[in-house]
């Protein structure tokens, strides 16, 4: 086991990933125990739903990701309930790992466990010599865009459409257009967030002169002010699809043809604010906050 006190970083990592699973009252710990990993899978399958196939991620593959060397987060409470967990594999590269899926029982999802298993992966990941973290995320789900991009300070600067094909489970059925997300875990950026200090993200005020663009809801959706590009999603895109499907279908169109001509042009998405805008910038206007 590689020992966090030889790198610095690593041993703010841990405290910061400590700090949190106190915060949220829980205990989060690296799973290898078989019969635990089939709770841990029967948790996956309560929060994203069964597929055709079963769980979205079987004991017995767990088992396989833990053997491995790879990392399978757990959360439990004083209790010993499991409240979360995130697996992670590790890329070829040497330098990354890759993070497959999280998840946090929905009757706990606003005490900060998803917060507490990321800043885990992290050290974990830290500790073995990591340095970014990367995965997919569905771009129209505004709070876990914020989530990853600006409470935990990752960017993505690559749109992929349909990247897993049609989706089957209860929460993605459809088409699966993903942003892909890096985490550079070392930056400074990504450890202020994870000692809870993210930089802020705010829409700044703007006139109808900064609009390039509205919505299929008919509202603003492209605005460009400030010295960035900012793109609105809707505020909850899983109720959007139950009760408008043509609707939400419209928004990932809108919202896939901005990110490619934005990515196209050297814009990175930094950030999302917590109404759902996305802030785009280039690297000029990084470099000039």
């Amino acid at each position: 086991m590689p020992d966090a006190n030889a790198d610095p970083l690593a041993r703010q990592a841990q405290d910061a990933a400590d700090r949190a699973a106190s915060f949220s009252n829980v205990e989060v710990d690296n799973e290898h125990e078989t019969n635990r990993l089939r709770d841990v899978a029967g948790l996956l399958t309560h929060v994203w739903g069964s597929l055709p196939s079963g769980a979205p991620l079987p004991p017995d593959v767990l088992r396989a990701i833990t053997h491995a060397g790879c990392n399978v987060t757990v959360a439990h409470d004083v209790d010993g309930r499991l409240l979360g967990t995130a697996v992670a594999i590790v890329s070829p590269d040497g330098v990354s790992a890759y993070s497959l899926i999280t998840a946090v029982a929905p009757d706990v999802s606003d005490r900060g466990i998803g917060f507490a298993l990321k800043l885990h992966q992290r050290a974990w990941a830290l500790e073995r010599g990591f340095t970014t973290m990367n995965w997919t995320f569905d771009p129209l789900v505004s709070r876990n865009a914020r989530f990853n991009l600006t409470k935990l300070g990752a960017h993505c600067d690559e749109y992929l459409p349909d990247f897993y094909g049609p989706m089957a489970d209860e929460i993605n059925a459809g088409a699966s257009d993903r942003l892909a997300a890096v985490w550079p875990l070392t930056e400074q950026r990504s450890v202020a967030c994870s000692e809870g200090q993210p930089p802020p993200v705010d829409l700044p005020d703007y006139t109808p002169d900064h609009v390039s663009a509205t919505g299929p809801d008919g509202h603003p959706f492209v605005v460009d002010v400030a010295g960035a590009r900012w793109c609105r999603v809707p505020v909850d895109i899983v109720v959007l699809r139950r009760r408008n499907p043509d609707e939400a279908s419209a928004w990932r169109a809108r919202v896939g043809e901005v990110f490619m001509e934005a990515f196209g042009s050297g814009h990175r998405a930094t950030g999302v604010t917590r109404s759902g805008w996305y802030r785009l910038t280039t690297e000029t206007e990084r470099g000039n906050p």
